[in-house]
């Protein structure tokens, strides 16, 4: 509408750790057009993820059930000026359309590109997260002159495939830290409703679940066992965290740590919140942590991304092109057993597991102390 500021529409991404990634490429937005008024389109389920985000002024939430058309009716009444598409999919460039929306920016892809007003090129270090197959799985190990690890372009991270896309509406695609706030008054919030004490005792958290499969999870005695020596040596409050899909996992590890402690004096009980929490409760326990002890999932990115150092062992995926934070940020401990046959991006392990099984408990411990020792932890 004339004499209005420019309304830019943002359909965002559906999972928690990508949703994280994007925060970059919103803060580059916003500081390309400050006066802008700036609307997050996002699943309900992520909503929370959201909240006083510096970079919006409002946020549209769809449910699992909708349509693209009925999503772009509701879209049309807002009159946007811009949407910036960020996923790749044909759907969420259809929604745009329908709603009529005057500029639509997204990548090019398949079957939606006609939907689209200025269709951007794929950028040159983008790399496709292929799945290794068996057959090439037990070659790669086979074959002991391989190097024994892969080598990705310094931009290769995904957040880089955010930041390039907001340069079409002119926005600087140096990348910064991604960034989730978190208010004062919600931490004590949460401390006082779950009675946890992180000025008496630290708080180191665990997160032995992943959506993805089990290929991205370092065994869950290992975590127990690792959890055991740390609180041993710091004397810490162990907080297990994770979603509905890992109550069952984080009640046994609850269980296995409090066995392994004992009665003795000084043994601290863990705290187990999985599936107990809103994601919004998620963000600020984390930010309570001294340091998270995580599988790559999306509580990992929460994490770095509310300024909580984390420890994570890498198998099946790759920390060049999904790791915590911003690349090269030395807070936090990536591990990686170095198989030649990693990343293979496959949900379950087809040979031994020798990418996980590689990381030794010592290594995860140790990994863990420097991080709640470093200045930033």
């Amino acid at each position: 509408m004339p004499g209005q500021a420019p309304r830019i529409l943002i359909r965002g991404v559906n999972w928690l750790g990508d949703a994280v990634m994007t925060t970059p490429a919103l803060q580059r937005l916003r500081e390309a057009h400050p006066n802008s008024h700036i609307t997050l389109l996002t699943h309900e389920k992520l909503a929370d993820l959201w909240q006083n985000h510096p970079a919006l002024n409002s946020v549209l939430t769809f449910g699992a059930s909708e349509t693209a058309l009925s999503v772009a009716r509701r879209l049309r009444k807002q009159h946007f000026t811009t949407a910036l598409v960020l996923p790749n999919s044909p759907r969420t460039a259809l929604e745009v359309w329908l709603a009529g929306i005057p500029q639509r920016v997204g990548y090019a892809r398949a079957w939606r590109n006609w939907f689209l007003t200025k269709i951007v090129p794929a950028r040159k270090d983008r790399i496709v997260m292929r799945k290794r197959s068996t057959s090439e799985i037990k070659r790669l190990i086979g074959n002991t002159q391989r190097a024994t690890h892969n080598t990705f372009p310094r931009d290769a991270h995904q957040l880089h495939e955010y930041l390039n896309l907001v340069t079409a509406l002119g926005a600087n695609p140096t990348a910064v830290a991604p960034h989730l706030h978190v208010a004062p008054s919600e931490l004590e919030a949460v401390t006082a409703r779950f009675g946890l004490k992180p000025d008496v005792e630290p708080i180191f958290g665990l997160n032995a679940g992943a959506e993805y499969g089990p290929a991205k999870r370092w065994p869950a005695d290992r975590f127990i066992s690792a959890a055991v020596e740390i609180q041993r040596r710091t004397r810490c409050r162990c907080l297990i965290i994770g979603g509905p899909a890992d109550v069952t996992i984080a009640r046994k590890i609850e269980t296995e740590i409090q066995n392994a402690l004992g009665k003795a004096a000084d043994a601290t009980s863990p705290v187990n919140l999985a599936g107990k929490t809103t994601l919004r409760e998620l963000c600020v326990l984390l930010k309570h942590c001294r340091v998270l002890l995580t599988n790559d999932s999306g509580p990992m990115h929460v994490a770095a991304a509310v300024g909580t150092p984390v420890v994570v062992p890498f198998g099946s995926t790759s920390p060049e092109l999904t790791g915590p934070g911003l690349p090269g940020d030395t807070r936090h401990q990536l591990l990686s057993a170095n198989a030649p046959c990693s990343p293979c991006f496959l949900r379950v392990c087809p040979i031994d597991f020798r990418c996980m099984t590689g990381i030794s408990v010592e290594q995860v411990v140790e990994a863990v102390l420097r991080a709640a020792s470093s200045p930033n932890g």
